[in-house]
């Protein structure tokens, strides 16, 4: 690892110490952090994964009954009664910190009021249930696509938090302290150097007046 291309004086040491004192404490958060994002990240892949299973369930139910209610029925009467909707969905859009990340949160409410939009006699029952099923599934479908998004965009602030981790740990701190052991070498060797000078002065002004 090459060092920093500094002067070394003491000055320059201590503010080196200060800053590998820094780089330290950063590694430290940011590796915390990254903990956590990842322990978050697993919350949010498991219920990831159970709403993609139950939307899968949902829709594969009322298509088989919607197959059903066609068979029984004449294409013009199914076509005629899946053309309107039966049900007003009203979506809250809202953001939450996860980490410091700023992840979309999705309130969905059904309004169920308005009834079927055509005669019961018209249709069948397996006509009525797809119906229902399908208005579960995009209520499920619309909280699946808000964590999805959070797996999304926590997985790539992971990546980036993981290079800030690997650039402080293997990178700047190490060259922090090579750097700080070049310099505390160097002066010490100053020191050595000067000590030697000085005992020598010494030495040769003792002679001098010894004789």
């Amino acid at each position: 690892m090459a060092r920093l291309n500094v002067n070394p004086t003491r000055m320059e040491l201590k503010k080196l110490k200060n800053r590998h004192k820094t780089a330290v404490r950063g590694h430290k958060l940011l590796k915390d952090k990254s903990d956590e994002m990842i322990r978050r990240f697993s919350v949010y892949i498991k219920e990831n994964k159970r709403l993609r299973e139950q939307a899968t369930a949902i829709l594969k139910d009322a298509l088989t009954q919607f197959a059903n209610a066609r068979a029984l029925m004449g294409e013009a009467e199914t076509e005629n009664a899946f053309s309107m909707p039966s049900t007003s969905l009203e979506l809250n859009l809202s953001t939450q910190s996860v980490m410091n990340v700023m992840v979309p949160d999705i309130e969905v409410k059904a309004d169920h009021r308005g009834g079927m939009p055509y005669s019961y006699a018209q249709i069948t029952s397996e006509a009525d249930y797809s119906v229902r099923r399908i208005t579960d599934a995009i209520t499920i479908l619309a909280q699946l696509a808000a964590v999805e998004k959070k797996v999304q965009m926590l997985a790539d602030e992971i990546v980036r938090n993981k290079r800030r981790v690997n650039a402080l740990e293997y990178v700047m701190i190490p060259q922090l302290e090579e750097t700080i052991h070049y310099i505390t070498s160097k002066l010490g060797e100053d020191e050595r150097s000067a000590l030697t000078r000085l005992m020598k002065v010494k030495s040769m002004i003792n002679e001098k007046n010894g004789d």
